[in-house]
């Protein structure tokens, strides 16, 4: 019986654990969805394809900043397997990864008060575009 007590347990944690993996892969997916998001609303309203709205631009910045201080967070070595496009670099170069989320935090805060205008917005757009898109560069496999 303590036999089938310790097989049911330890089944509970392997599925508990591959869970937990799985939330924090779908906590990072949504982060980066939402970003997605925002980042398309933003690049419509530079391109002159949206009118500007200063509300919107402030909302993309926020999303940007919880990224930044979330994600960090969010690639435990467990988290390695599962459906992501992290790459290995993620683990292997940690301190990088974390700079680059630290880069885009400060580049965010610094640009925030350039986004209540259209040319403030596309001059922040600059900075940041720049840090999302040598973070996918090293870290994230291309679709």
């Amino acid at each position: 019986m303590s036999r089938a007590i310790l097989a049911v347990t330890a089944l509970a944690v392997g599925i508990t654990a591959a869970v937990a993996q799985q939330d924090i892969i779908e906590q990072r997916k949504a982060l980066m969805k939402a970003n997605g998001q925002h980042a398309g609303i933003v690049t419509r309203m530079t391109r002159g394809e949206d009118p500007f709205d200063a509300g919107k631009a402030q909302a993309a910045l926020a999303q940007w900043a919880e990224t930044a201080a979330k994600f960090p967070t969010l690639f435990p070595d467990s988290s390695r397997n599962g459906e992501t496009r992290a790459l290995p670099s993620v683990w292997e170069k940690r301190a990088e990864f974390s700079a680059a989320a630290a880069k885009l935090a400060k580049d965010v805060a610094d640009n925030r008060d350039k986004a209540g205008t259209l040319d403030g917005l596309k001059a922040a757009m600059a900075v940041i575009g720049k840090n999302c898109g040598d973070c996918h560069n090293t870290f994230r496999r291309p679709q």
